[in-house]
């Protein structure tokens, strides 16, 4: 099975505003950059869509270790919210709705067809990948905004 590294960062101006994620996947010295923009979205929405976008770029199922600053994101999978989440029909302990319950759903789904690793890095710090990706979601949310206009 091919190994890729995914670093991901997400963005928001505003919460809720427009919103930028960036990834950046690695496998076999090469690097593949992404990123994307969306209107009236919030920081969390962006951190979970770009795990998801990273894994959808994948061609078959791969071992990914997957790179975020998100507590959000990492906990959820590391922590086994997801799984209880999933479990019990996408209701969190206190039997509200899950927030953001289609994304998680997207990753729930891709993280069956791959097997994933999450680990928690300090963003704004000194990770390289971690730096890029979010330079890549705040480019993404001015190029929205420039486009709008």
């Amino acid at each position: 099975m091919k190994k890729v590294t995914l670093y991901t960062d997400g963005a928001c101006s505003g919460n809720p505003g427009t919103g930028g994620w960036g990834a950046v996947l690695i496998y076999g010295g090469f690097e593949k950059r992404i990123c994307g923009a969306v209107e009236d979205t919030t920081n969390n929405r962006m951190e979970v869509l770009a795990v998801i976008s990273g894994l959808e770029c994948l061609k078959e199922p791969c071992e990914v270790e997957v790179f975020s600053d998100s507590a959000y994101t990492v906990n959820a999978i590391n922590n086994g919210w997801l799984s209880s989440w999933e479990a019990s029909g996408w209701l969190k302990a206190d039997n509200k709705p899950v927030l953001n319950c289609d994304l998680w759903q997207k990753l729930s789904a891709l993280m069956k067809v791959h097997t994933v690793r999450f680990v928690k890095v300090k963003g704004h710090a000194d990770n390289e990948y971690n730096n890029i990706c979010d330079k890549l979601a705040i480019g993404a949310i001015k190029d929205f905004r420039a486009n709008k206009q």
